[in-house]
């Protein structure tokens, strides 16, 4: 059966897909309230599902019916894209946080499944043993690989 923070993570994804937007907006309570979870358990999942790194955003408004938005990134303009995927990735990135982005490149439609896999094999940390710092050279590769995909 699936964790409770997964079925909230497809929820939030599927009003994506739904509203055919980049931009969602939900009230943290009234979900809580649907999932019958704490509040806490939807902040759970917008900062460790929903982050930059994974391509969104997340705008917080207080009071007066406040929401939470939700933007979805998107690579359109090869110079904006080009920043998105220097910011997005940084100086230096844990393998962890690489197959993170892999796994929403791959959901979104910007990589297909055979590239992401060859990424994930060259950013591996046996494929960086030698390396003194595997964040760094990863951060590098990765970028690298993005660009040239999405050129």
């Amino acid at each position: 059966m699936a964790r409770l923070s997964d079925i909230i993570e497809v929820f939030i994804k599927e009003m994506f897909n739904e509203n055919k937007g980049n931009v969602i907006f939900i009230q943290r309570n009234e979900l809580a309230d649907q999932f019958r979870c704490a509040p806490s358990q939807i902040n759970y999942v917008l900062t460790t599902r929903f982050t930059y790194e994974r391509g969104y955003l997340i705008e917080s408004k207080r009071g007066g019916g406040g929401h939470i938005a939700i933007k979805q990134l998107e690579y359109d303009s090869s110079n904006k894209r080009e920043e998105l995927i220097n910011q997005s990735i940084g100086d230096s990135m844990t393998y962890h946080n690489a197959n993170a982005l892999l796994k929403d490149l791959l959901e979104s439609g910007v990589i297909q499944l055979r590239e992401c896999e060859i990424m994930k094999i060259a950013i591996n940390d046996r494929s960086l043993v030698r390396v003194d710092n595997k964040n760094k050279v990863r951060a590098d590769i990765l970028k690298a690989m993005i660009m040239i995909i999405l050129s």
